[in-house]
């Protein structure tokens, strides 16, 4: 699909992610993005409503498992999308950012997003995506950084550098998860933003930065789409090429070795839903802390998470509890501690209960 004569920036939706963390909801072959988790809407069509502005944005296009072609068209609608690319194996978003930039006109800008993050205030990320977009079309690769309100562990940060623009600033450097001192001492300097993983650029910057910095990444994706098959809105790049790719995080190929990296500091509500724990944080609660949704019902109990798509779930008497309930598994532990979960994934793929995941 060749949008060269199309100046909106084209959103690129990444829907590969598995999403184990919030088992036993999201499983191998229905990971989170393809769930309702805050409403009536899916966390994929929350995304691609997100940029539905047809003054902003062109039909988004969609990096996704060939596995999931069904769900997603059962979910968006062929309509919605002005391309799906469908990845025969799972590489990490570096690949499958490749793939998509490499489809691209040279000169397109495109919007890589997260399909399974939740963004409240839509108004305060598009005008973000705005202020990025001189920067982009200039050649920075532009990120978004989310405004902390804690000090949080879970996630990766952005410094900020020297301004280049009103709310663009260049990148001084990206920062792993840090421990809960370092990331008090972040936040306490207000020169720290949360890398949220949404990118702008124009696409010959990331191919030029893959060239420069992960050359066999891009060389895969090249061979992969030399040998694709299209037709019908639908782009199968080659298995056997692309599974040469090797599989790297755009981070970690990219993002930390670019000189030319901008930030954009977003405060729209944002949440990655990277566990039960920060489901909980965002979810309507009642007046006594607690996040019911299905057949769930709190009897004098406080600032539980509290859900099931199966059978009926009463809790009596308890604090501070996750409990969750599908029509096969039960999970039941304390909040907090949300993000043991992959030890219960674990311990089933041990006792080889591939059935439960």
């Amino acid at each position: 699909m060749d949008a060269s004569d199309d100046s909106r920036i084209i959103p690129v939706i990444l829907c590969g992610g598995a999403g184990t963390r919030l088992w036993p909801l999201s499983r191998l072959a229905r990971p989170k993005q393809l769930l309702a988790l805050t409403g009536e809407a899916t966390l994929l069509q929350l995304a691609a409503e997100r940029v539905r502005e047809p003054g902003q944005f062109a039909a988004p296009w969609l990096v996704a498992s060939a596995v999931q072609a069904s769900a997603i068209d059962a979910q968006l609608g062929a309509a919605t999308l002005g391309l799906l690319i469908l990845e025969p194996v799972a590489r990490n978003t570096a690949p499958a950012i490749a793939l998509a930039a490499l489809h691209a006109a040279p000169d397109n800008l495109l919007l890589v997003l997260p399909s399974d993050h939740l963004i409240r205030d839509v108004a305060a990320f598009r005008a973000a995506v705005a202020r990025g977009t001189a920067a982009a079309r200039d050649g920075w690769i532009v990120t978004f950084g989310m405004r902390p309100d804690r000090p949080e562990t879970g996630f990766g940060y952005i410094e900020r550098g020297r301004a280049l623009a009103e709310g663009v600033f260049e990148a001084a450097r990206f920062v792993e998860k840090p421990d809960l001192e370092t990331a008090r001492a972040y936040v306490a300097s207000g020169a720290f933003d949360w890398n949220g993983g949404i990118f702008l650029f124009r696409a010959s910057a990331m191919i030029d930065a893959f060239r420069a910095y992960a050359p066999d990444v891009l060389a895969a994706a090249e061979a992969a789409l030399a040998e694709a098959a299209e037709g019908e809105g639908t782009l199968r790049p080659d298995g056997t090429a692309f599974a040469a790719a090797p599989s790297l995080s755009i981070d970690y190929a990219v993002m930390e070795k670019a000189e030319r990296v901008a930030v954009v500091p977003m405060d729209a509500s944002w949440s990655d839903i990277g566990s039960w724990d920060a489901l909980h944080q965002v979810s309507a609660t009642d007046d006594a802390g607690n996040a019911l949704q299905g057949e769930a019902l709190a009897v004098d109990s406080n600032n539980c998470l509290i859900r099931s798509d199966g059978p009926a779930v009463t809790a009596v008497g308890v604090d501070d509890l996750i409990i969750v309930a599908t029509r096969d598994s039960v999970l039941v532990m304390r909040r907090g501690e949300s993000q043991r979960v992959k030890e219960a994934v674990e311990a089933l793929k041990a006792q080889g209960r591939d059935e439960l995941l």
